[in-house]
């Protein structure tokens, strides 16, 4: 393999998996650079699962090559790769201590006591655990238990961590502070994630890059501000966030071309049915047909002329419940800066 510059520390190279006729990869190609919490988003079925555990070892491409720092791996069984998982349900053994399930790795590969047992009170500190080494996984939370099965991942010191939906298994609150406390994580040990999720907001929030998947092809990489301000198909543009697709007779009457654009509910303004439009704006006008209203903020459905429909985000500044579910019925006209109309390819 040759490279003009920084080895990366994951390389597909037009990767296929197939499973008798059903194509679960299909040519899949990209670069995760060493050091980053880099991001394999998508619906259920859509590939990156089956591609985490190629790198993983796990499973082996029909065709195409795999690199780990810039090592050809593809053929390589799990022990001979430099690469740690950690799974949604933990995997932890029910019968051992906290401390005994976090030296796993160090016990197989018969490191001394006294290392293991720096080792293990190294990494309980690590994940904010100091102390529990000896109680049993039974007796933690769920989140403590995603943290006992991080650290015994981290304590072999793998180049590349995998991370297959760890934090699924958690409600939304713990779930959300899980988000930071492993991006946070990740910065202070400096390897590469690689994190297989299907949900677009623990994607936005850690990832440096992140690849959106779809039908076992990769729509679009990015960072998460150019996937969501710039999706480049009408996929990225539906499955990470809302937005709103702008095409056929409304694209014409709207945009003066017959494309297909995509704007975000929450670049869209709400003015009155006769407010002047200032240059450089979109413009249409509706009729306000269902509000939602969602605390922070409040969702609005706007029918246009012709029976297409825009959606409205917009904060909850200055108003309240009763303000808002008045707005139901008016007439209104909705703006947006042009920049913000998308162009999309088509379905892949």
């Amino acid at each position: 393999m040759s490279a003009t510059g920084p080895l990366p520390a994951i390389r597909f190279e037009n990767v296929h998996r197939h499973f008798g006729e059903v194509k679960a990869v299909d040519g899949v190609t990209l670069d995760v650079m060493d050091g980053e919490f880099f991001t394999f988003l998508g619906p259920s079925g859509s590939g990156k699962t089956t591609c985490l555990r190629m790198v993983a070892g796990f499973d082996r491409p029909t065709a195409g090559r795999i690199f780990l720092h810039g090592d050809d791996v593809s053929q390589l069984p799990p022990y001979e790769r430099d690469v740690n998982t950690v799974f949604q349900d933990y995997a932890l053994f029910p019968h051992m201590t906290v401390g005994e399930n976090v030296a796993y790795g160090l016990t197989v590969r018969k490191a001394p006591k006294e290392q293991r047992q720096r080792r293990v009170e190294e990494m309980l500190e690590l994940v904010r655990l100091p102390g529990l080494g000896k109680r049993k996984p039974s007796q933690l939370s769920g989140g403590q238990r995603q943290r006992v099965a991080l650290a015994r991942a981290l304590i072999l010191r793998p180049r590349v961590l995998l991370l297959d939906e760890p934090l699924g298994a958690l409600d939304l609150k713990l779930r959300q502070e899980m988000q930071v406390e492993l991006k946070a994580l990740q910065e202070q040990v400096g390897i590469t994630f690689v994190y297989v999720t299907h949900d677009q907001e623990e994607a936005l929030t850690m990832s440096d890059r992140l690849a959106v998947f779809n039908h076992g092809r990769i729509e679009q990489i990015g960072a998460p501000a150019d996937i969501y301000e710039s999706p480049a198909t009408e996929f990225v543009a539906g499955f990470v966030g809302i937005s709103n697709l702008v095409r056929g007779d409304m694209a014409r009457a709207i945009l003066g071309v017959e494309s297909t654009f995509s704007v975000r509910p929450e670049k869209i303004h709400i003015l009155g049915p006769d407010a002047p439009i200032e240059s450089g704006m979109d413009s249409v006008r509706g009729r306000i047909e269902d509000v939602i209203y969602l605390g922070m903020y409040t969702r609005y459905e706007v029918a246009l002329e012709g029976g297409s429909r825009l959606t409205v985000a917009q904060q909850n500044l200055a108003t309240s419940s009763m303000d808002v579910h008045t707005a139901r019925g008016r007439e209104v006209r909705l703006v947006w800066e042009k920049v913000h109309s998308r162009k999309l390819d088509g379905p892949a």
